[in-house]
Protein backbone atom coordinates (compact mmCIF):
# COMPACT_ATOMS: atom_id res chain seq x y z
CA UNK A 1 0.00 0.00 0.00
CA UNK A 2 1.49 3.39 -0.37
CA UNK A 3 -0.25 7.14 -0.47
CA UNK A 4 -2.72 7.94 -3.63
CA UNK A 5 -1.08 10.69 -5.97
CA UNK A 6 -3.21 13.61 -7.21
CA UNK A 7 -2.79 17.06 -8.71
CA UNK A 8 -1.58 19.37 -6.33
CA UNK A 9 -0.22 22.27 -8.17
CA UNK A 10 0.51 25.01 -5.84
CA UNK A 11 -1.18 23.75 -2.90
CA UNK A 12 1.35 22.51 0.03
CA UNK A 13 -0.14 18.68 1.31
CA UNK A 14 -0.08 18.44 5.15
CA UNK A 15 0.50 14.84 6.36
CA UNK A 16 -1.83 14.30 8.89
CA UNK A 17 -0.64 12.77 12.69
CA UNK A 18 2.13 11.17 9.83
CA UNK A 19 1.34 9.93 7.04
CA UNK A 20 -1.42 7.82 9.48
CA UNK A 21 -2.84 6.02 6.16
CA UNK A 22 -0.15 3.59 6.48
CA UNK A 23 1.38 3.87 9.63
CA UNK A 24 -0.40 4.60 13.06
CA UNK A 25 -1.32 8.11 14.19
CA UNK A 26 0.80 10.44 15.97
CA UNK A 27 4.26 7.73 15.98
CA UNK A 28 7.29 8.19 14.57
CA UNK A 29 6.99 6.01 12.33
CA UNK A 30 4.32 7.90 10.66
CA UNK A 31 6.71 10.92 10.83
CA UNK A 32 9.06 9.62 8.94
CA UNK A 33 7.34 7.84 6.51
CA UNK A 34 5.87 11.74 5.79
CA UNK A 35 9.97 12.52 5.48
CA UNK A 36 10.83 10.06 3.12
CA UNK A 37 7.76 11.18 0.93
CA UNK A 38 6.88 14.51 -1.04
CA UNK A 39 4.82 16.89 1.97
CA UNK A 40 5.36 19.98 2.96
CA UNK A 41 4.16 19.83 6.51
CA UNK A 42 3.76 17.36 9.23
CA UNK A 43 0.88 17.47 11.24
CA UNK A 44 0.88 16.33 15.16
CA UNK A 45 -0.49 17.04 18.19
CA UNK A 46 0.92 17.71 21.60
CA UNK A 47 -0.13 17.84 25.43
CA UNK A 48 1.01 18.93 28.46
CA UNK A 49 1.95 15.61 30.81
CA UNK A 50 0.84 16.01 34.47
CA UNK A 51 4.93 16.08 35.83
CA UNK A 52 4.90 19.35 32.98
CA UNK A 53 6.55 17.42 30.00
CA UNK A 54 5.24 17.25 26.60
CA UNK A 55 4.12 14.16 24.83
CA UNK A 56 2.66 13.35 21.04
CA UNK A 57 -0.59 12.02 20.60
CA UNK A 58 -4.23 13.29 20.00
CA UNK A 59 -6.69 11.42 22.05
CA UNK A 60 -7.01 13.02 25.62
CA UNK A 61 -6.49 8.96 26.68
CA UNK A 62 -4.51 6.35 25.36
CA UNK A 63 -7.36 4.11 25.17
CA UNK A 64 -7.68 4.03 21.28
CA UNK A 65 -4.28 3.88 20.10
CA UNK A 66 -2.59 2.04 23.69
CA UNK A 67 -2.69 -1.13 24.97
CA UNK A 68 -3.63 0.40 28.22
CA UNK A 69 -5.71 3.62 29.03
CA UNK A 70 -4.36 6.15 30.71
CA UNK A 71 -5.57 9.89 31.06
CA UNK A 72 -2.54 11.78 29.31
CA UNK A 73 -2.83 14.93 31.29
CA UNK A 74 -2.99 13.00 34.71
CA UNK A 75 -0.25 10.80 33.97
CA UNK A 76 3.51 11.10 34.19
CA UNK A 77 5.38 11.23 30.58
CA UNK A 78 7.40 8.12 32.12
CA UNK A 79 4.02 6.38 32.50
CA UNK A 80 2.68 7.46 29.19
CA UNK A 81 5.94 6.27 27.71
CA UNK A 82 5.95 2.76 29.13
CA UNK A 83 2.53 2.02 26.79
CA UNK A 84 2.70 -0.24 23.39
CA UNK A 85 0.47 1.05 20.79
CA UNK A 86 -1.16 -1.19 18.83
CA UNK A 87 -0.29 -1.28 14.84
CA UNK A 88 -3.66 -0.27 12.58
CA UNK A 89 -4.71 -3.78 12.85
CA UNK A 90 -4.80 -3.76 16.37
CA UNK A 91 -1.89 -5.81 17.15
CA UNK A 92 1.27 -4.85 19.52
CA UNK A 93 4.27 -3.32 17.87
CA UNK A 94 6.80 -2.76 20.53
CA UNK A 95 8.75 -0.48 18.76
CA UNK A 96 5.92 1.98 18.71
CA UNK A 97 5.21 4.16 21.95
CA UNK A 98 3.81 7.98 22.38
CA UNK A 99 6.90 10.22 20.70
CA UNK A 100 7.96 13.02 22.63
CA UNK A 101 8.08 16.40 21.05
CA UNK A 102 11.36 16.70 20.85
CA UNK A 103 11.59 13.68 18.77
CA UNK A 104 8.70 14.77 16.47
CA UNK A 105 10.80 17.79 16.02
CA UNK A 106 14.36 16.18 15.19
CA UNK A 107 12.25 13.95 13.10
CA UNK A 108 10.77 17.23 11.19
CA UNK A 109 14.18 18.68 11.16
CA UNK A 110 16.03 15.51 9.56
CA UNK A 111 13.71 15.69 6.66
CA UNK A 112 13.34 19.40 6.36
CA UNK A 113 9.62 19.48 6.53
CA UNK A 114 7.91 22.06 8.24
CA UNK A 115 6.23 21.60 11.77
CA UNK A 116 2.53 21.67 12.30
CA UNK A 117 1.88 21.46 15.96
CA UNK A 118 -1.64 21.51 17.10
CA UNK A 119 -1.70 22.67 20.90
CA UNK A 120 -4.42 20.15 21.87
CA UNK A 121 -5.86 21.81 24.91
CA UNK A 122 -6.15 25.36 26.65
CA UNK A 123 -2.82 25.31 28.14
CA UNK A 124 -1.61 27.39 30.69
CA UNK A 125 1.27 30.60 29.41
CA UNK A 126 4.12 28.79 31.02
CA UNK A 127 3.72 25.41 29.14
CA UNK A 128 2.85 27.47 25.95
CA UNK A 129 6.42 29.69 26.52
CA UNK A 130 7.98 26.09 27.50
CA UNK A 131 6.35 24.43 23.54
CA UNK A 132 7.62 27.82 22.09
CA UNK A 133 11.20 27.37 23.31
CA UNK A 134 11.58 23.99 22.36
CA UNK A 135 10.35 23.99 18.70
CA UNK A 136 12.93 27.58 18.56
CA UNK A 137 15.79 24.95 19.94
CA UNK A 138 15.23 21.91 17.95
CA UNK A 139 13.65 23.12 15.08
CA UNK A 140 13.53 26.81 14.12
CA UNK A 141 10.40 28.79 14.12
CA UNK A 142 10.83 29.40 11.02
CA UNK A 143 9.74 25.99 10.03
CA UNK A 144 6.54 26.12 12.56
CA UNK A 145 3.30 26.23 12.00
CA UNK A 146 0.95 26.48 15.38
CA UNK A 147 -2.05 25.68 15.60
CA UNK A 148 -5.27 25.51 18.06
CA UNK A 149 -8.77 25.95 18.93
CA UNK A 150 -8.03 28.24 22.14
CA UNK A 151 -7.43 31.75 20.75
CA UNK A 152 -5.81 32.60 24.01
CA UNK A 153 -3.10 30.21 23.56
CA UNK A 154 -2.76 31.57 19.74
CA UNK A 155 -2.80 35.05 20.61
CA UNK A 156 0.27 34.22 23.73
CA UNK A 157 2.40 32.64 21.05
CA UNK A 158 2.43 35.63 19.36
CA UNK A 159 3.09 37.75 21.87
CA UNK A 160 5.96 35.56 21.79
CA UNK A 161 6.95 35.37 18.81
CA UNK A 162 5.92 37.99 16.65
CA UNK A 163 6.73 36.22 12.96
CA UNK A 164 5.80 32.86 13.00
CA UNK A 165 3.35 30.94 11.46
CA UNK A 166 -0.26 30.40 13.37
CA UNK A 167 -3.88 29.52 12.22
CA UNK A 168 -6.89 29.17 14.16
CA UNK A 169 -8.31 25.77 13.71
CA UNK A 170 -12.16 25.76 13.38
CA UNK A 171 -14.98 23.28 12.02
CA UNK A 172 -17.70 26.06 12.10
CA UNK A 173 -18.64 28.37 9.43
CA UNK A 174 -16.48 31.70 9.95
CA UNK A 175 -18.08 34.72 11.89
CA UNK A 176 -17.60 38.42 10.95
CA UNK A 177 -15.22 38.46 14.09
CA UNK A 178 -13.52 35.71 13.39
CA UNK A 179 -12.39 36.89 10.33
CA UNK A 180 -11.58 40.20 12.27
CA UNK A 181 -9.23 38.61 14.39
CA UNK A 182 -7.82 37.05 12.17
CA UNK A 183 -6.64 39.57 10.14
CA UNK A 184 -5.70 41.38 12.86
CA UNK A 185 -3.48 38.91 14.67
CA UNK A 186 -1.89 37.76 11.55
CA UNK A 187 -3.45 34.09 11.47
CA UNK A 188 -4.09 32.13 9.29
CA UNK A 189 -7.17 30.04 9.00
CA UNK A 190 -7.49 25.85 9.48
CA UNK A 191 -10.65 25.04 8.56
CA UNK A 192 -12.69 22.07 8.12
CA UNK A 193 -13.17 21.56 4.75
CA UNK A 194 -16.93 21.54 4.53
CA UNK A 195 -17.34 25.15 5.66
CA UNK A 196 -15.35 26.58 2.50
CA UNK A 197 -16.14 27.95 -0.76
CA UNK A 198 -14.39 29.52 -3.68
CA UNK A 199 -15.97 33.17 -2.25
CA UNK A 200 -14.56 32.37 1.33
CA UNK A 201 -11.22 31.85 0.04
CA UNK A 202 -10.97 34.06 -2.12
CA UNK A 203 -12.23 37.14 0.36
CA UNK A 204 -9.45 35.52 2.66
CA UNK A 205 -7.01 36.01 0.22
CA UNK A 206 -7.99 39.15 -0.34
CA UNK A 207 -6.88 40.32 3.55
CA UNK A 208 -3.82 38.29 3.33
CA UNK A 209 -5.28 35.04 5.37
CA UNK A 210 -3.47 31.99 4.43
CA UNK A 211 -6.43 28.77 4.24
CA UNK A 212 -5.75 24.83 5.38
CA UNK A 213 -8.14 22.80 5.01
CA UNK A 214 -8.33 19.20 6.53
CA UNK A 215 -8.80 16.36 6.77
CA UNK A 216 -9.25 15.28 2.98
CA UNK A 217 -8.61 11.96 1.83
CA UNK A 218 -11.11 11.49 -1.19
CA UNK A 219 -8.99 12.69 -4.17
CA UNK A 220 -12.07 14.39 -6.20
CA UNK A 221 -12.81 16.32 -3.47
CA UNK A 222 -9.17 17.22 -2.12
CA UNK A 223 -8.22 18.22 -6.68
CA UNK A 224 -11.71 20.52 -5.90
CA UNK A 225 -10.55 22.49 -2.79
CA UNK A 226 -7.15 22.77 -4.53
CA UNK A 227 -8.90 24.45 -7.64
CA UNK A 228 -10.78 26.77 -5.28
CA UNK A 229 -7.37 27.91 -4.43
CA UNK A 230 -6.25 27.03 -0.40
CA UNK A 231 -2.92 27.27 0.66
CA UNK A 232 -2.59 24.35 1.87
CA UNK A 233 -4.08 20.43 2.36
CA UNK A 234 -4.08 18.31 5.45
CA UNK A 235 -4.24 15.02 4.53
CA UNK A 236 -4.22 10.92 5.74
CA UNK A 237 -3.29 9.30 2.63
CA UNK A 238 -3.10 11.66 -0.30
CA UNK A 239 -0.03 13.06 -1.83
Amino acid sequence: MDTIKIRKGRTQLIAHRGVSGLEPENTCAAFVAAGNRSYFGIETDVHVTADGSYIIIHDDTTKRVGMEAMMVEQSTFAALRSIQLKQKDGSIRCDLRLPSLEEYLSICKRYQKTAVLELKNPMENTAVKGIVEKCKEVLGLDHMIFIGYCFENLAYIRSLAPDVKIQLLVREPLTEDQIQSLEEQNFGLDAHHGILSPELIQRLHEKGIAVNCWTIDDPVRAEELISWGVDQLTTNILE
